[in-house]
């Protein structure tokens, strides 16, 4: 049972582990010193635990892969005896084990948290339900799969099946409770609504990043006042295409105060919308791009007395540890890859370009000289 303790309840938000078979150090010191600083009572993670994308996984027998993978993460946890819940990000199924599969393999860990979902293929789905020192219920922690993507690269918003679940159980609530309860939601993929918190720049501005897809040769800066909070903002957010209006069913719940999510490792930051908070959290893992040392984890604390007045901040690395990284030239190289399949396809195109007109450069000297 999920409790308030001492007065509040803290969530560490872990997004976009991403991790490999051979689980980088470095990853499981920054779970390991958060875990220590912070004694959260529940960690949740966002999504993207698994790198299943690259091929590692499927050299041998999956299953036992993706199990050496989940004990390498989950150990600073297991260890420490912190419950944790679980959603899926479009990089987990990628490894060629099912998402329902994989929530087994982390019901075998103690402090899973394996609620009841919204459906037996959808694990990620769900709602827990936090209760004061006395019983009552105090807190709705909201967790949804939020999709993977299409071949063609586009990402899926979350489903109708599942807001009609939500609207189902918002409904149920209210009628039990009288309201639906103050209520923190987390997925992996954003919501396009995320957009409205940015301000649109020209190409070249100071902090603009370029957008893609639907927002194909626009640029984005993040607000003075969002950086001023310490957020930053290195890649546009890679958002479904199509909005299935997810964000205004949050809304005319009544309850959801804050969205949390991942996916774009680069991003960090909180914004409020139309009385929700919207916050970005940045990737931990370092087998995957991202912020160099700010990779980091999200904290979430909420007071029993009032869940509506809740706070949230980060923790990077470079807050925990002066440590140098287990290879900084591979992280190196993660910090400044491209970030989306656009940026490789122009890469690739100026490149061609590039070596095509050096090509014949080359031949109308040779051409020149035997003249």
């Amino acid at each position: 049972m999920l409790q308030f303790k001492n007065g509040k309840f803290k969530i560490m938000q872990i997004a976009d582990v991403q991790e490999i078979p051979a689980v980088s150090p470095d990853t499981v010191k920054l779970i390991s010193l958060a875990l220590d600083r912070e004694k959260p009572d529940l960690v949740i993670f966002t999504g993207d635990q698994l790198y299943g994308l690259l091929p590692f996984f499927r050299v041998g027998d999956v299953k036992q892969n993706v199990l050496r993978t989940l004990s390498a993460i989950l150990r600073p946890l297991t260890e420490r005896n912190v419950p944790f819940a679980v959603t899926y990000g479009n990089h987990d199924s990628q490894c060629g084990l099912p998402n329902a599969e994989q929530a087994k393999l982390y019901g075998t860990f103690p402090g899973y948290i394996g609620p009841e979902s919204r459906a037996a293929d959808d694990p990620g789905t769900f709602l827990l339900t936090v209760r004061s020192q006395t019983g009552e219920n105090k807190l709705n922690i909201l967790v949804f799969d939020s999709n993977g993507q299409l071949p063609t690269g586009e990402y899926l918003p979350v489903s109708e099946e599942r807001l009609m679940w939500f609207r189902d159980i918002s409904e149920a609530q209210r009628k039990t409770e009288g309201a639906f309860l103050p209520t923190l939601a987390f997925q992996h993929i954003p919501v396009p609504e995320y957009y409205r918190l940015l301000t649109r720049a020209k190409r070249g501005e100071k902090g603009a990043v370029e957008a893609f897809r639907t927002h194909k040769n626009e640029f984005y800066t993040l607000p003075e006042e969002l950086r001023a909070a310490g957020g930053f903002m290195g890649e546009s957010p890679a958002a479904p295409d199509r909005n299935s209006g997810e964000f205004e069913a949050l809304k005319t719940s009544g309850g959801v105060m804050a969205l949390f999510v991942g996916h774009d490792h680069n991003n960090s930051f909180v914004g409020e919308l139309d009385g929700i908070l919207l916050a970005y959290t940045q990737g931990a893992g370092f087998h995957a791009y991202g912020p160099h040392r700010k990779r980091g984890v999200r904290i979430i604390e909420v007071p029993e007395a009032d869940a509506r007045a809740f706070t949230t901040r980060t923790v990077t690395f470079d807050d925990l540890t002066n440590d140098p990284l287990h290879a900084p030239l591979l992280e190196f190289m993660l910090t400044h890859i491209p970030t989306s399949m656009e940026q490789v396809k122009r890469i690739a195109f100026v490149g061609a370009v590039t070596g095509a007109a050096g090509l014949t450069c080359a031949l109308a000297r040779r051409l020149r000289k035997k003249k």
